[in-house]
Formats: structure tokens, sequence, C-alpha cells
């Protein structure tokens, strides 16, 4: 069974209807001991990074997010604002992340020749995979998938980067560690490449 956290960031009724297309089994959830059972987890998120890690600690889920996934080692999917709270901070709040992957949260940073370019960066863009990964296993060329972001993630070692887009520059559309998995775009909004990256991921084994 896949639990999808629910802490009140986000609509993730369209995760739990993309798992179920898949072929999964998912249900939604704040509780610490439906989380503690969970066989993988999906972090999602909209909002911003502070709200997020306030919402997490209310709900008395940081402890039980990193014995999961750092000592049971667990799958873990982060997407969007779900992915940036794996990294240690953000330039958009002060609060520390969950510390999950080395590396922080930045915004879109555009020189002069980029100055043209809106934040959020929003809309389908390609990804170029970096890496071999179950969660790109067998994925349609040319995949293109759908953003939503003002912030990015840097990671501070090169082998966590699973993929990069460009908007004015390269930046992390998708990482891995082991089994910490997470996407800037969302899978859930991306069509057929979306709904195969979710099948990947429902099929992972650890």
């Amino acid at each position: 069974m896949i639990v999808v956290i629910d802490y009140k960031m986000g609509n993730i009724g369209s995760i739990i209807n993309m798992i179920k297309k898949a072929g999964g089994e998912a249900k939604f959830s704040p509780e610490q001991d439906q989380i503690e059972d969970a066989e993988k987890l999906i972090l999602p998120g909209v909002g911003s990074f502070d709200a997020g890690m306030q919402n997490l600690t209310k709900l008395g889920l940081i402890d039980v997010l990193r014995k999961k996934v750092l000592k049971d080692k667990i799958p873990i999917l982060g997407v969007c604002l779900g992915m940036q709270l794996f990294m240690e901070r953000s330039e958009e709040g002060v609060l520390p992340g969950l510390g999950f992957i080395s590396g922080s949260v930045v915004r879109f940073k555009f020189d002069k020749k980029n100055a043209h370019l809106r934040i959020p960066h929003m809309g389908w863009d390609s990804v170029e995979v970096k890496k071999e990964s179950p969660l790109f296993s067998s994925m349609y060329e040319d995949p293109v998938f759908y953003f939503v972001h003002s912030y990015h993630v840097v990671c501070n070692n090169v082998g966590d980067v699973l993929s990069t887009t460009i908007y004015g520059y390269d930046f992390v559309s998708s990482l891995q560690r082991e089994n910490i998995f997470g996407t800037q775009f969302h899978p859930e909004k991306s069509h057929k490449y979306g709904l195969k990256l979710l099948q990947n991921f429902i099929k992972l084994a650890y």
C-alpha cells in the first residue's frame, strides 16, 4: 500500500487517482501509524517551504518519516514542494528541511540574457535523464512533464541528480539517492509520461 502523506499542502486527490490509474493501491493519511505501516510513501506539496515543515512538525511526522526513509529504507517519492522538503534548507524560509538529501533550495535567478523568463516556471518541459534509474525505466522517448515552481533544488552531490531541465539554465528536475526519489515536476499532471513514472514507482522493490 502506498500512503500519500496528507499534511494540508495542496490537493492530493489527483495523485491518488493517477496511482489507481497506474494500477497501484493508495490512500492519503496524516496519521503516524498509517505511515509506519506503509510499503511506499509519497510526499506531495504545493506552497511554501516553511509552511510545509511546520505542518509536518505539528502532525508529529518528522521522526516517523526519518525512520521509514533512512532506517527502514522504504521508497519515498517527493513531488514539487515534497522534493524540496527533502533538502537541508531553502532560500524561501528559515526552517531546516528533512535533510534526506545534501543540498538546498534556491529561487530562479536569471542573467540579463534570460531576464525575460517568467517566474514561476510553468508548463510543459523536457527532462534529460543523467543516470539509470528504475523511475525512468522504459520511459517514452523525449519525455515531457508539467512544471509549476519558482524555486528549485541544488544537490551538493552530483550523484543525487537524476534529471535536469533547462529554464534559463540547467536545474535539477528530479533526484534519486538509494530509496529516495523526487520530482520537481508533477507526474500526476503529466499524462502518459507521468503515468509511466508512477507505474515504475509502484513496481519498486527494496
